[in-house]
C-alpha cells in the first residue's frame, strides 16, 4: 500500500460522491452528453437490496480522489468467474500518487482471494496515458476481440 492513498468499498453514504465521479469520468472522456445515470440510480444499482455492481473509492490523504466501479462476469472457457472493471477514474489534481495503481491493485486482489480467472475492462483507443498505465501494469489487449454493444432503439426493437 502507497502511504498516503486508501482503498475503501463505497457506502450509500457515498452516492453523490461516485455520481460525480461517472460526471467527471465522462467528461474527461468527451463522453457527458451520453450520461443519464441518475444518483438515485446509481445508489439503487450499488447499495440497493440485491447490487450486481460495485465500487471502490481512492483517497489521497483522506480527500476522496477516484473511484473503480465493477461487476463480476463469468468465463465459460476458464468455468469461473472474473471481475469487469467498468470505470476506472482519478481526479486529474490527484493523479501521479499511486492512486489508480492501488484501486487495479485492490481488485487483482479480490480476484487472485476469490480465485477468478481474470480482471478485464476496456479503454478508449485515443486514451494513451490510459493504455500506457494499463500496459506498465502488465496488461495486454486483447486485439482480436471487437466489442459490441446493444443499446437505445435497437435493444428496444430486439428485446420486444
Amino acid at each position: 500500500m502507497i502511504e498516503g492513498v486508501r482503498i475503501r468499498a463505497a457506502t450509500a453514504a457515498d452516492a453523490g460522491l461516485v455520481y460525480s465521479f461517472v460526471r467527471d469520468l465522462a467528461e474527461y472522456e468527451r463522453l457527458l452528453d451520453d450520461v443519464d445515470a441518475t444518483q438515485a440510480g446509481l445508489e439503487q444499482a450499488l447499495f440497493g437490496p440485491n447490487p450486481r455492481a460495485f465500487c471502490d473509492i481512492g483517497e489521497w490523504q483522506g480527500a476522496p480522489a477516484g473511484f473503480a466501479l465493477w461487476f463480476y462476469n463469468f468465463s465459460t472457457f476458464r468455468g469461473r468467474h472474473g471481475i469487469y472493471l467498468e470505470d476506472l477514474f482519478v481526479r486529474p489534481a490527484f493523479r501521479g500518487h499511486g492512486i489508480g495503481k492501488e484501486l487495479v491493485l485492490n481488485l487483482a486482489r479480490r480476484a487472485v482471494r476469490e480465485n477468478c480467472a481474470r480482471v478485464e475492462w476496456s479503454v478508449l483507443d485515443w486514451n494513451e496515458p490510459s493504455i500506457k498505465f494499463y500496459e506498465s501494469l502488465g496488461a495486454i489487449p486483447m486485439e482480436e476481440w471487437t466489442i459490441y454493444r446493444l443499446t437505445g432503439e435497437a435493444l428496444k426493437k430486439l428485446g420486444s
